[in-house]
């Protein structure tokens, strides 16, 4: 293995230590009838998106809301003794890849036939916590206003 695939091997590693997520594949369902449900819950607030789910009547928001209560659970995992109510969890990303396609064939008159594909795809949902963004940026300023104080006092 070289280097540089090395490197972004580790990187995804990484990744997945630290982020909240969850996949779904082989979902027979069109891509493009659930990207209609992926587009009504992308950003929103894990409450709102499962009431939104919840109540859409199209049939891959059932799927999704399967993965986003799957996705919830990871968090929960990852983040033992934190109550869920107390961390503001959003739908930071959630996108669909065509997954495999399953080719049938349909009658036609005059003895032929039509080509049927029967297409599915891959869902996948990342969540993230608004208040850990929020808390991160007041650590750098914290740590940026400390550095400079150091080196004023260095510098007098």
């Amino acid at each position: 293995m070289g280097a540089r695939k090395r490197n972004a091997a580790e990187e995804a590693k990484e990744f997945r230590k630290t982020a909240y997520f969850a996949v779904m594949k082989n979902c027979p369902t069109s891509p493009r009838k659930m990207r209609l449900v992926a587009d009504l819950v992308r950003g929103v607030n894990v409450d709102l998106a499962l009431n939104i789910l919840k109540y859409s009547k199209k049939e891959a928001s059932g799927r999704v809301e399967k993965l986003l209560l799957s996705a919830i659970s990871n968090w929960q995992i990852k983040n033992e003794g934190v109550r869920i109510e107390d961390s503001d969890l959003f739908i930071q990303e959630i996108f669909v890849d065509c997954g495999r396609m399953l080719k049938r064939i349909q009658p036609a008159p005059q003895g032929r036939a039509h080509r049927v594909r029967k297409r599915s795809n891959h869902v996948t949902i990342v969540l993230e916590n608004r208040n850990e963004e929020s808390i991160e940026e007041i650590q750098d300023t914290e740590e940026l206003q400390e550095t400079e104080e150091v080196t004023e006092t260095a510098n007098q």
